[in-house]
């Protein structure tokens, strides 16, 4: 049989160590709900801004489309030629 008081020691140990790790949980999730707004603002920011750049590849796309399949003009060398 086991030292009660050996037994009671370890649990004590191990309520102290939750306590504390609930402690810190707590402040965590109150720094959290400070700062929670500020990041669904910087999402919505993100978000825009990524709505523009896919918008801005949409067109240059759809122009590289359009200059493809339009017939190229042969191009000519842009080396200088020396008499």
């Amino acid at each position: 049989m086991k030292d009660i008081h050996e037994v009671l020691r370890r649990k004590q140990a191990q309520h102290s160590l939750l306590a504390k790790q609930i402690e810190m949980l707590q402040q965590a999730a109150e720094k959290l709900r400070e700062v929670a707004p500020l990041l669904a603002e910087n999402e919505e920011d993100d978000t825009a801004v990524l709505t523009e750049v896919g918008d801005d590849n949409a067109m240059a796309a759809k122009a590289g489309a359009q200059s493809s399949s339009a017939p190229s003009k042969p191009t000519r060398s842009v080396t200088p030629r020396w008499p």
